[in-house]
C-alpha cells in the first residue's frame, strides 16, 4: 500500500473506509483530545500555518481550499484571517463536516463546506490559489496521489501548505516522543475517546508517514518548486510550503510510493 495502513485493510479502498469510520466514531471528543494530547500546542501550530500563508489570504479574488478539514479549526482560522479571499473546507467524513458546519454558525466565523475525498476533489484544474491540509495528509490511502491532486487544482504560482506530524531530528528528543506516542497517547486517548483503536492507529500513522525531508522531495515530484519546510515543537510537527510550478503540471507518482 502507498499510504496509510490501518489494521485489517488490504487495499486503498479498505484503508479509506477504515479511516472514515474511525473519524466518525471519535467526533464527539475530537477537539478536546486534540487540545489535551498536544498540550494546547495544536492551536499554535495552526496559527503559525495561517501566518505563513497570509500573503495569499490578502489577495483579491483568492480561492482557498482546506482539505481533510475535520471539524474545521484550520478552515475557520484561514477564513478569519482572509481579507479578500474565499475559503472553503472539505472532508470525506460526514460527521466531521457536520461538526465544522456547527462551528461556522457561531458569530465571527466563516467558511464554506462540501463533502469530498481528497484524492478525488470536485475542483477544476488550476482553479485554486491556495490549498491547505492540517494533520490529514498522512491519513490518505495514497500519499503521492494526494499531492498530485493538490497540485492539479492549483494555478501556476499557487501554493500548498501542509501541516503534519513528523519525526524529531534530535535522537534524544525523538526517543522521548516515541515513548509518549507509543505508551501514553494510546492509553489516554483511548480512555477519553472511547476508541482505543483510533489512538493506537495515530502513532502508527505518524511512523509510516514520510519524514520532513522525504515529504519535501515527494512534493517536488508532484510538481511543486520551490518547496520549503520548518519544524515546530522540536520536530514533532513540520510545516511544508510548496509553490506550484509555472506552466502545465508535471506530476509523477514514483514506483512504490
Amino acid at each position: 500500500m502507498r499510504g496509510t495502513t490501518p489494521p485489517g485493510a488490504a487495499n486503498e479502498t479498505e484503508a479509506a473506509r477504515w479511516v472514515r469510520d474511525m473519524f466518525a466514531e471519535v467526533v464527539p471528543r475530537y477537539d478536546l483530545l486534540n487540545h489535551l494530547l498536544s498540550f494546547q500546542m495544536d492551536r499554535f501550530w495552526r496559527r503559525r500555518a495561517v501566518r505563513r500563508v497570509r500573503g495569499w489570504l490578502g489577495r483579491p479574488g483568492t480561492q482557498v481550499l482546506d482539505i481533510c478539514c475535520g471539524t474545521g479549526d484550520l478552515t475557520l482560522a484561514l477564513a478569519k484571517a482572509a481579507t479578500q479571499a474565499r475559503v472553503f473546507g472539505c472532508d470525506f467524513c460526514h460527521p466531521m463536516l457536520a461538526a465544522a458546519r456547527r462551528k461556522a454558525q457561531k458569530p465571527g466565523t466563516g467558511g464554506g463546506w462540501f463533502e469530498a475525498d481528497a484524492l478525488h476533489l470536485p475542483v477544476a484544474d488550476g482553479s485554486l490559489d491556495l490549498i491547505t491540509v492540517a494533520f490529514g495528509l498522512r491519513n490518505l490511502a495514497n500519499y503521492q496521489r494526494g499531492l498530485v491532486e493538490m497540485r492539479r487544482t492549483l494555478k501556476p504560482g499557487g501554493a500548498a501548505a501542509i501541516l503534519e506530524f513528523s519525526r524529531p531530528p534530535n535522537r534524544a528528543f525523538a526517543a522521548l516522543y516515541e515513548f509518549y506516542s507509543r505508551r501514553v497517547l494510546p492509553e489516554l486517548g483511548g480512555r477519553l475517546s472511547g476508541s482505543r483503536q483510533a489512538y493506537r492507529y495515530l502513532p502508527e500513522s505518524v511512523r509510516k508517514f514520510p519524514c520532513a525531508e522525504d515529504l519535501a522531495l515527494r512534493m517536488r515530484q508532484a510538481g511543486f518548486d520551490p518547496v520549503s519546510y520548518e519544524y515546530m515543537a522540536g520536530g514533532i510537527v513540520a510545516l511544508h510550503l510548496g509553490v506550484a510550478e509555472a506552466g502545465p503540471s508535471r506530476p509523477s507518482i514514483p514506483d512504490g510510493s
